[in-house]
């Protein structure tokens, strides 16, 4: 696999939701409706593995959890979808430990002058630059699943548990995460 490439999907909750994407079946969905051209061709670029923050629109405009492309694009033409339409699949990663608001965003606007959600706020689906994920996971406290740096690493800080029955927990920030739960903290110094 390349190098992993970030995303921010947006969605409507009204219409597709952070719990909606955790109650769908292994956490998996398909991502379509795109429409927009520009944001459909960010959405063919997407590689199976990149990862994507899951950002609420309407009155929320907060990023609340990442996702995972567990399918790059196909088209959904066969399923009564128009022909130039597709889809991705997103597997659910981990909620952020705190969501990041636009407002915050925009407030480290000059940390984030290239992020595209500041400059075509109407794209859904939106490239991020890997040192504006860094800074995106650092000021949400990270995500169960991210590696010490905030950016999500492979299988950095994972540990299986002892009972061997498959669970995990990541240290994160000075956390201890299992799944979404903070179970600890821990002074990194």
């Amino acid at each position: 696999m390349g190098k992993r490439s970030y995303w921010l999907l947006k969605t409507e909750p009204g219409e597709w939701s952070w719990d909606d994407q955790h109650r769908s079946d292994g956490g998996v969905s398909r991502w379509d409706g795109v429409r927009n051209r520009q944001a459909q061709k960010n959405l063919k670029s997407m590689k199976v593995g990149d990862l994507c923050f899951f950002y609420h629109s309407g009155r929320e405009r907060s990023i609340i959890g990442v996702v995972e492309v567990a399918r790059a694009w196909y088209s959904t033409f066969g399923d009564g979808g128009k022909d130039w339409e597709g889809a991705v699949d997103v597997r659910m990663v981990a909620e952020m430990q705190r969501s990041v608001n636009l407002k915050e965003i925009k407030a480290a606007a000059a940390e984030m002058k290239d992020f595209a959600l500041l400059r075509q706020p109407r794209l859904s689906v939106i490239p991020v630059a890997e040192r504006i994920w860094d800074r995106v996971c650092e000021m949400g406290g990270g995500y169960a699943g991210s590696s010490e740096d905030g950016n999500g690493g492979e299988e950095e800080g994972r540990n299986e548990d002892a009972s061997g029955d498959g669970s995990y927990f990541f240290i994160s920030n000075g956390l201890i995460l299992s799944a979404n739960k903070l179970i600890s903290t821990v002074d990194l110094e």
